[in-house]
């Protein structure tokens, strides 16, 4: 049975920057849940952030840039959390090889978690297109990534 790394907030744990969860409502991560396939890990909390903190946004690329030390994760204060995030992202990525998963399911739009869009480090909430530091780091390593809104295809490819 493949197991799954999964955001600890898509659990409906209170671990994003505004201490809220954001639960998935759907029958086939239930399922998962049921089954015991789901790891849950919140990588922003695991690199030494606390629950709230100020929101933050990768500034000068994606993740994959943070990772080559192109970009910078930064504070809506100003405060450069580059550090916390690539520590997060190391600890998910260590996890997810403790718990034999090939998958993650991660939250869309995050500066870790995100996969295909991330805010473009303006905090104006422009998306754009692009990988958050953990979701770069999982897929250099030969971890597929999914967002929350990627269940059917996270699906198709567990069967």
């Amino acid at each position: 049975m493949e197991r799954i790394l999964v955001s600890s907030c898509l659990l409906g744990r209170p671990v994003r920057y505004d201490g809220r969860g954001k639960p998935v409502r759907d029958d086939l991560f239930e399922r998962w849940r049921a089954e015991g396939r789901l790891v849950p890990f919140c990588p922003e909390v695991a690199g030494g952030l606390p629950v709230p903190r100020p929101p933050a946004e990768i500034v000068g690329g994606d993740g994959a840039d943070v990772l080559d030390g192109a970009a910078r994760v930064v504070a809506d204060t100003g405060e450069d959390v580059t550090e916390a995030f690539v520590a997060g992202a190391r600890l998910a990525l260590e996890t997810a090889r403790r718990a034999g998963a090939r998958v993650a399911l991660l939250k869309e739009s995050s500066p870790s978690c995100g996969s295909r869009m991330i805010y473009d480090g303006t905090f104006t909430g422009t998306r754009v297109a692009g990988d958050g530091v953990t979701a770069a780091l999982l897929e250099r390593e030969g971890i597929r990534v999914f967002g929350e809104e990627g269940l059917a295809d996270l699906a198709a490819l567990l069967d």
